[in-house]
């Protein structure tokens, strides 16, 4: 067994910083646990040591709650100040809702690389990390506007109520290692991953805080970045299981290990460890060419992990606890009483006499006279009914027409002419995402009259796309406004779709959602939208509402081919 070394207190001491104290990591726990977004000691250990200076001649911006930032961003709650920079929880006005706000100097020795940073994290547009929203250098200061999930928990905070069930701990690793593979694939790196940088949301998808940017904030840097993320991911799992820390010094919340024993195996620190996540944590750990774990090799990449992880066994949810029904209570009959129960053996039981013969008569009598009566009225009901039809059954048709000419639809809808309307153009729509983009590349291949090639989605972590957003979709546009009588949308994969249209005066392509009016919704890989009533329109929505499932746990939409028939 490979015996650790002090430079693996944290993940960022690859970058050639100090290690961390016991007392750094126990304030950094106790910090953040308070507050997702502040940063504590260990932090301001990592910010001192990197390569590049923290910036000491540039003084943080003078900031107050209520604050302004491009006339828009009001800035709520200071949650840390250091370093030259500042982290605050604020509120963007124009859309109503939560964010954060990170904010240095403009001639801080870090703005260029945070600016460069943020906007390369924002191009990436997946959904597995906390989304970069804005980036921008205006009056002085550079500031990164990101989302901010109320709803969602730290791993840390998680761990402190005890470690994680090994499906748990499974969803962790393997989501965290598949978006990290996504970012290196992209050239992007995190390089501070660690359990207060990841959440689970409310749905139960984990998602990763900060990627490039918390590092780039602190001037953190890495020769070996890939090796530096898949150790500090098998440092998560190590932590969701045992709920230790794989060093000697105590952080995040978490015991470390004791001191002089080296890297021991999670199933040895922990009675009852799923033993395939204990050796997935070791591989990853020990990357740096000592013996990984008892049998298998170590990854040192993201994408050697996710293999890893796809050559397991796959871990199953716990089933659900079954609650036995309440005991049925037997009711007990004896000599004519009910609901009592019975005496004790040799006990004498009072016997109840029966009614008065009279009495019972008289109650048969009662009961034949009600149905004879009932009877009676319903014969006449339906014979009257009967001779009402008869009498006016010519007339019926008629009269049915004529209330749906005059009452119905001012537009009813006109018989569809089966006739195919050309489709100009094609783009894919998301107005819901940071950079309103949704694989744009490959739009062309729904309206090219080939079912073999498809236009496809980002992927997500359920088929609600993982609940970031209420839909994704394309516009078609027609060239001009035309009569839309049926749109024949062809998937691969079972999907629910709505058909959406902006109304007949619309000069320009909306980038609204709202622009859109619903006219339509089916489910199937092919579904015929047939709107309920007459439709004019030259801007159709093909709006994708639940995906279909693509395999490791990820859902994706892809559509085939859009028909257009006026």
């Amino acid at each position: 067994m490979a015996e650790r070394s002090t430079a693996a207190v944290d993940v960022a001491d690859n970058s050639g910083e100090q290690p961390l104290t016991a007392k750094a990591d126990q304030a950094t726990a106790d910090g953040v646990a308070k507050n997702p977004e502040r940063d504590t000691d260990s932090d301001r250990a990592q910010g001192s040591g990197g390569a590049e200076g923290p910036g000491r001649h540039a003084s943080p911006p003078e900031l107050h709650s209520g604050h302004k930032l491009a006339r828009r961003y009001r800035l709520e709650e200071c949650v840390t100040r250091l370093d030259g920079f500042s982290s605050w929880r604020a509120v963007d006005e124009k859309l109503r809702r939560a964010v954060g706000v990170h904010i240095l100097p403009a001639d801080h020795a870090r703005a260029r690389s945070v600016l460069a940073a943020a906007r390369s994290s924002a191009l990436l547009g997946d959904p597995r990390f906390v989304q970069v929203l804005d980036a921008v250098e205006e009056n002085d200061l550079v500031y990164v506007v990101h989302e901010w999930l109320p709803d969602a928990t730290e791993l840390s905070t998680l761990l402190a109520g005890g470690p994680l069930e090994p499906h748990d701990a499974y969803q962790l690793v393997s989501q965290i290692a598949s978006a990290m593979a996504a970012a290196h694939r992209e050239g992007l790196a995190h390089l501070r991953l660690n359990p207060n940088a990841v959440l689970r949301a409310s749905t139960g998808q984990w998602r990763i805080r900060g990627l490039a940017v918390n590092a780039a904030l602190r001037g953190i840097s890495s020769d070996t970045p890939q090796r530096t993320d898949t150790e500090a991911i098998g440092a998560l799992l190590y932590a969701a299981l045992t709920q230790r820390w794989p060093y000697e010094n105590d952080a995040y919340g978490l015991s470390g290990l004791p001191k002089d024993l080296g890297l021991i195996p999670p199933d040895q620190v922990r009675a009852g460890v799923h033993r395939g996540l204990s050796e997935l944590a070791m591989r990853a750990l020990a990357n740096d060419g000592a013996t990984a774990s008892r049998h298998e090799a170590a990854c040192t990449t993201p994408e050697e992990l996710v293999k890893a992880i796809g050559e397991m066994p796959r871990i199953r949810p716990p089933e659900p606890a079954f609650t036995a029904p309440p005991e049925y209570q037997r009711t007990t009959y004896q000599q004519g009483t009910y609901g009592r129960q019975a005496p004790h053996p040799g006990a004498t039981q009072p016997i109840t006499p029966p009614p008065p013969p009279l009495q019972s008569r008289t109650g048969k009598v009662l009961k034949w006279a009600v149905s004879a009566l009932l009877i009676a009225a319903l014969g006449l009901g339906s014979w009257q009914l009967a001779d009402a039809l008869m009498d006016h059954g010519g007339k019926s048709d008629d009269t049915h027409k004529s209330q749906t000419t005059d009452n119905g639809d001012k537009n009813p809808k006109k018989p569809s002419s089966g006739r195919p309307v050309a489709i100009k153009s094609a783009r894919d729509f998301d107005p819901f995402s940071a950079d309103h983009s949704e694989k744009p590349e490959g739009i062309g291949k729904a309206i090219d009259n080939d079912p073999s090639t498809y236009w496809q989605t980002d992927f997500y972590l359920s088929p609600e796309l993982g609940n970031l957003k209420p839909g994704v979709g394309m516009v078609i546009d027609l060239g001009k406004v035309q009569q839309v009588g049926k749109v024949t949308v062809t998937f691969v994969g079972e999907t629910s779709v709505e058909l959406r249209a902006a109304g007949a005066d619309a000069v320009s392509e909306p980038t609204a959602f709202e622009a859109f009016g619903k006219a339509a919704s089916g489910s199937g890989t092919t579904v015929e939208l047939k709107p309920g009533k007459s439709l004019k329109s030259r801007y159709l929505l093909i709006w994708l509402t639940k995906l279909p499932y693509d395999g490791g746990d990820q859902w994706r939409g892809r559509v085939a081919d859009v028909k257009v028939t006026s």
